[in-house]
């Protein structure tokens, strides 16, 4: 017994010694699964390790899924476009291409002389204007005071007129009853003288009661002429009061235009406010004028696109230059349509911008209303029966937030990638 386990203590020592007898492999993965089976610890490898990359899958999934990016993009501003409004001759030139100027910085001079003279003209003229207006103003209370003295004038005149109608008919009258007393007087005398006549031939009265009754015929007919005169006489004054009355109520009439008169005076003043308005108008005008010879920037920016040079002559509406804002500047990304579904306005962005190799800050202000394709010089037209689909981009665009572009080193058309945070 004891020689025995010697010689098996012996053999195993040497089968130790010798090492294991190797084993086939499918006995290896045999015995790999039974001992990943056992062990725990592998088992809470695997299951940290498992989750590990669960979990950093998912920080990635919601990471890349977090923002939508797009290098189709760059810096855009306002081209402020200068231009003359007045034309004349440049004799002043204060600025050259890429300077920056703030905002109501003299650019360009036009001759001014020109203006000066016509500014100088309508202050005359608006003067004159002003003249004639407050004469015309005056005259509105002096004419209707005029007019209502000749109303009641006319009136008084109307009723002596008609007063001395009155007076002269019974003059006529007076005239008509005299002139028929002198002609019974005269009638009666000339009956007295036949009878004297036949009398005196028979020597039955004396010569000289002939020659008083001859006497007193010739003067009652003469008295007669004389009452005919005086009844002609008074028929005329009745045709003179009359024609009077007539030319009275004509004034009277005239008078009774006092209201029109006064409104004819009235818009005669009217009119020359108005032309003094007019005047005041021409006037504001050319002092205008004078002021747009003096062309000066509407904001704060660089100049750039100069056309302009000293002594040349320039035309209304002529550009002159350029100024970039370089204080409002904003990014235009062209975002795949696909790239829109969860993009709002308000989504923060960020903006590389490739000149600087810089980072800045901004946010979603506002997204297209068309594709750019729509809004292109050429819009393509679908209905030709060789439709192909393609991704559309749609304009998207992002503002700095506050204080990011200070520096003023971006320029409109700078190249940048825009990534804007969609959760």
């Amino acid at each position: 017994m004891t020689e025995t386990t010697t010689v098996v203590s012996d053999a195993r020592s040497q089968h130790q010694a010798a090492g294991p007898a190797p084993l086939p492999a499918s006995e290896k993965d045999l015995r790999w699964k039974r001992f990943n089976r056992h062990d725990p610890r592998v088992r809470v490898v695997m299951i940290v390790g498992g989750v590990v990359l669960l979990a950093v899958g998912f920080v990635l999934w919601r990471y890349f899924t977090s923002y939508e990016s797009t290098d189709d993009a760059q810096v855009d501003g306002h081209l402020n476009s200068i231009s003359a409004r007045v034309s004349g001759q440049v004799v002043k030139l204060l600025v050259d291409d890429n300077q920056y100027v703030a905002a109501g910085t003299p650019l360009v001079q036009i001759d001014p002389k020109d203006y000066q003279v016509a500014v100088d003209r309508a202050k005359a003229n608006y003067a004159d204007a002003v003249a004639a207006a407050q004469a015309a103003r005056v005259n509105v209370p002096i004419t209707s005071v005029g007019t209502s003295s000749q109303v009641t004038s006319a009136e008084a005149d109307v009723e002596n007129a008609r007063a001395g109608i009155g007076a002269a008919r019974q003059q006529y009258d007076a005239a008509n009853a005299q002139l028929a007393q002198a002609e019974a007087n005269n009638a009666r005398a000339q009956s007295d003288l036949a009878r004297y006549k036949q009398l005196v031939d028979k020597q039955e009265i004396s010569q000289q009661q002939y020659d008083q009754a001859v006497a007193t015929a010739k003067a009652d007919a003469a008295a007669v002429d004389a009452a005919r005169a005086s009844a002609a006489a008074a028929r005329q004054q009745v045709t003179q009061a009359q024609a009077r009355l007539g030319q009275a109520e004509a004034m009277l009439r005239s008078a009774n235009t006092a209201p029109q008169q006064v409104a004819a005076t009235r818009s005669k003043a009217q009119a020359a406010e108005a032309n003094a308005a007019r005047m005041k108008a021409e006037l504001d005008q050319a002092e205008l004028n004078l002021q747009y010879t003096t062309i000066t920037a509407p904001v704060g920016g660089v100049v750039t696109g100069r056309t302009v040079e000293l002594g040349q002559n320039v035309q209304i509406g002529q550009e002159l230059m350029r100024v970039i804002n370089l204080d409002d500047l904003w990014v235009t990304a062209n975002f795949k349509e696909t790239q829109l579904r969860h993009m709002k306005v308000g989504q923060p962005a960020e903006i590389s911008v490739d000149a600087n190799g810089k980072d800045y800050k901004g946010h979603v202000q506002s997204i297209a209303g068309a594709s750019g394709a729509v809004l292109s010089l050429l819009p393509p037209e679908n209905a030709t029966g060789n439709y192909v689909k393609v991704v559309q981009r749609i304009p998207v665009k992002i503002t700095f937030d506050a204080g990011e572009t200070r520096e003023h080193v971006l320029r409109p058309g700078m190249s940048v990638v825009t990534k804007v945070w969609i959760r």
